[in-house]
């Protein structure tokens, strides 16, 4: 399988296990306790293989900057309103259906930023994509009831969203692993702010609790974000974040394999229906105006 295709898909299944560890997680510690451990541990990381590799370490004031905001965009914001959304009572998949606006917002404006032409087809696969996903998730109207969660999930909308385009046009500018430690370390600063200040501090120590918090450094933050941030080097924004439908399938695919929930044969059907919408999402050119 060439590159091209194993980088994307090795993606989504490493993103997606992060809904399962994150619901591990939120049973022993507060969203932000474990975050400013999980982006400490990967800013640590992310310094010792700069300098071991001789990467370069010291950066711009501009650069900085850029790091910074994407940082607390990414890391920060949208990580913040996910958790805090489900900790208000908005079910796993209602939150994962308001986070899949993500690709369309981003191919609307994808092509005013960086003259990406979207084509038909693509449109056809983003909403299709969509649409196998609200089936997947498989929400009713009463599961938008509860306002202060929905406010914080559309606020990791537009925090992941933003945080996508402004990553576009800034990619490039400085090494990745650069990049990436900047950014967990903004990140680090941001959730021990919240901490202090937004959520009682809560971190009961457990074998599954410092295993989820592992493996979300080692494959989410190592591993599935340096793949998103090189996807989004070497390919328009639009296209990189179609796959992002496959994550809700893949979450309840990994939800059921290893929380023991439901999977039915109507989310098998959104399954495939993702996985259309995905391929007619990124398999057309894009063509500069």
């Amino acid at each position: 399988m060439p590159i091209s295709m194993l980088l994307p898909i090795l993606f989504v299944v490493l993103w997606s296990s992060a809904f399962v560890t994150g619901k591990i997680i939120v049973v022993d510690a507060s969203p932000s306790a474990a975050l400013g451990l999980r982006f400490g541990v990967v800013t640590l990381g992310f310094l010792i293989y700069v300098f071991a590799r001789g990467e370069r370490f010291w950066i711009n004031s501009r650069a900085f900057m850029e790091a910074c905001v994407t940082g607390i965009l990414f890391h920060g914001i949208y990580l913040t309103g996910i958790f805090h959304s489900v900790l208000n009572g908005v079910p796993a998949g209602s939150v994962a259906l308001v986070v899949c606006l993500q690709p369309l917002l981003t191919g609307a404006l994808a092509g005013y930023l960086f003259s990406e032409v979207v084509t038909s087809r693509q449109w056809f696969g983003l909403i299709l994509g969509f649409l196998g996903t609200a089936l997947v998730v498989d929400i009713g109207i009463e599961d938008f009831s509860h306002s202060v969660g929905l406010m914080w999930a559309f606020l990791g909308l537009l925090a992941v969203t933003t945080g996508t385009l402004l990553q576009k046009k800034f990619s490039g500018r400085v090494p990745l692993p650069t990049n990436n430690l900047y950014q967990a370390g903004v990140a680090t600063v941001f959730h021990l702010i919240v901490m202090t200040v937004l959520e009682p501090i809560r971190f009961n120590i457990t074998f599954p609790l410092i295993l989820a918090i592992g493996w979300q450094v080692v494959a989410v933050s190592f591993g599935a974000f340096s793949i998103l941030m090189y996807l989004l080097a070497r390919s328009s924004a639009s296209e990189t974040v179609a796959w992002l439908y496959l994550v809700p399938p893949l979450a309840a695919f990994f939800s059921w394999l290893i929380l023991d929930e439901e999977l039915s044969v109507v989310d098998l059907l959104g399954f495939l229906i993702v996985s259309l919408g995905v391929f007619l999402a990124t398999r057309v050119t894009h063509v500069g105006r």
